[in-house]
Parts: C-alpha cells; structure tokens; sequence
C-alpha cells in the first residue's frame, strides 16, 4: 500500500471512528497487534484498549467532531494536524459533566503496514481542553479561575 491508501484510512479512522463512533471499524484499519504509544494510563496500548477509550471518549463527548488541517504522508507514516471539539455532557476520566464546549488541537503520527495501522503517537492540547471545560487554569488567568 501507498501513501495515498494509507491517508485514505488514516482519514477513514477520524470520519467513521471519532467523528461517528463506529469503533467496529478499528479492527478494519488497524493491524491486530497495533500499539498505540500515548494510551492514557490504565488503558491497554492495543485495539480493545483503543475501542474502550473511544467509546468513554464519544459517551462524555456525544457530539466530538474532529476536522483534519494539515496532513503529511512520507513513507510508512502519516501525520494529521487535527482540531477537535465537543461539549462535555458526560463524566470522563474522573471528571463531571460540565456542559461546556471546548476546542483543542491535537497531532497525530501513524505507522503503517500492508495498509492498515500499526503504531500510533499523539500529542493533545489537554491543558487548553481542560480550561475551557473548567476543569484547569490557563496560562495568564488570575488565580482561582477557570474557564
């Protein structure tokens, strides 16, 4: 598989699994021993840990939407400048509901192998999330104030 392929599925995974939660398409893009290098903590690095993580992801955020900004395709790996948003209607990761919307962008690197995805890494604007959604404290706001 080419670079062309390899962007098709890797915008296949945004569009069908984050952005309309059809995890059942996790096992079609992605190789049965994926890893994922940026799983957060208690989360198996594989595609059941990734299917489990989506779908408390999509549950807290029914409306999360990703839109793809910038791609790169070089080789075996693809990179995707993304930003998400959603509103926060559920808990998620120890943390109520709060109701509110939030935008962040994310970065993300994935190797692939005979068309399907085989590692991924991510970077995630989480403090820039967690502002917004009340949780933390910008960079810049007076003590005591969060979004």
């Amino acid at each position: 598989m080419g670079t062309q392929e390899n962007k098709a599925t890797a915008r296949r995974f945004l569009e069908e699994v984050i952005n309309r939660g059809n995890v059942s398409v996790i096992d079609e893009v992605s190789s049965p021993n994926f890893v994922d290098h940026t799983a957060p903590p208690g989360v198996p690095a594989g595609n059941e840990g990734f299917n489990v993580f989506i779908t408390m992801f999509r549950t807290a955020f029914p409306d999360l939407h990703y839109t793809i900004d910038d791609e790169v395709a070089e080789g075996d790996r693809i990179v995707q400048r993304v930003t998400a948003r959603g509103t926060m209607k559920g808990d998620f990761q120890g943390m109520p509901a709060s109701g509110k919307t939030a935008t962040w962008s994310e970065i993300h690197i994935t190797r692939f192998e005979n068309g399907k995805a085989v590692e991924h890494w991510g970077v995630v604007d989480q403090l820039g999330m967690l502002a917004q959604l009340g949780f933390a404290q910008a960079p810049g706001q007076p003590a005591g104030v969060a979004g």
